[in-house]
């Protein structure tokens, strides 16, 4: 019998949600294991202010890996997509879960999509990629930054003070709220943010029992996607004031990978790639070669 597993997770009704799956997918590959859950509040849940003032990112992850490293928990539960794309020094990704639907959606208070908006109609995101990508698609409208978990912003639409806001299909799926969304966004129309719709566990590099039970639940096709999409925005470097998308597609022997960099006044640059599954990592990075090419890095200083 292994040691009893603590995971750690944020505590919000997502993120317990989020876990609850992790539960059942660990629980499912270790059916003798035994594991506990402990809340804990980051810096991304104590501050009203937007992500690029508070540091992007990683102010959902940083105490919770901090309390990993220190040994308080063994297992970190994240939204990948909350993960930078460096890997934090003695710390892994031990599995990623089978992914959810990685699209975004528009929830609007009449229920129109984003076609139908009025002009001048404010969208709320605190997102530089899905802002760009809306401006791309309709330059009329005002991009409004929000901050909020999920039932927040809904409820900011409701009470009129947004027009609409863009939020990411899984979460509104794994809260039951897929009722809410006027549209979900084609991958064509809205590229996702590299990771989205993944659930991440991390131990400790050195925890070879965790790593053991943790790699049980790994989704292999899901992985290679991510890892593809990560190895393309660090290779872009943009920081959380950059519009980057990615989406990995593995079907079969081929791994597609489209990527996009965008500036705050909605001008775009994509590009796409296959190839070997097994090459994940550097078909991303040779795809943001590709788009540094073609001018990518001028996008990304564009002051917003």
């Amino acid at each position: 019998m292994s040691r009893p597993l603590v995971i750690g997770t944020r505590g919000s009704r997502l993120a317990l949600r989020q876990t609850e799956i992790a539960l059942e997918s660990l629980r499912s590959a270790n059916p003798a294991a035994e594991f506990s859950v402990r809340t804990i509040r980051t810096e991304g849940d104590r501050t009203a202010a937007s992500l690029a003032e508070i540091g992007g990112r990683g102010v959902f992850v940083i105490e919770i890996e901090r309390a990993l490293l220190a040994g308080e928990i063994d297992i970190a539960v994240h939204s990948l997509k909350d993960l930078p794309s460096d890997e934090t020094k003695d710390v892994t990704i031990a599995a990623v879960l089978q992914r959810e639907d990685p699209r975004d959606a528009l929830v609007s208070r009449e229920n129109t999509n984003l076609s139908e908006l009025k002009p001048g109609a404010s969208v709320g995101t605190g997102s530089p990629r899905r802002a760009a990508q809306i401006l791309a698609l309709r330059p009329d409208l005002r991009i409004a930054d929000i901050r909020g978990n999920v039932d927040t912003r809904i409820r900011k639409v409701d009470k009129g003070q947004y027009d609409a806001v863009v939020l990411a299909v899984a979460g509104l799926v794994r809260l039951d709220s897929l009722d809410h969304a006027a549209q979900v966004f084609d991958v064509d129309e809205m590229l996702p943010a590299p990771g989205q719709g993944a659930i991440a566990i991390q131990v400790r590099a050195d925890d070879a029992e965790a790593i053991t039970i943790v790699k049980a639940a790994d989704h292999s096709e899901s992985r290679t996607a991510v890892m593809a999409e990560r190895a393309f925005e660090r290779r872009l470097g943009g920081g959380c004031h950059a519009a980057i998308a990615a989406l990995g597609e593995v079907a079969g022997s081929v791994l597609l990978l489209r990527g996009l960099v965008g500036d705050p006044t909605g001008h775009l640059l994509r590009a796409e790639i296959k190839g070997q599954p097994a090459d994940a990592e550097s078909l991303g990075t040779t795809l943001a070669e590709q788009l540094l090419a073609l001018g990518a890095a001028a996008l990304m200083e564009v002051a917003p």
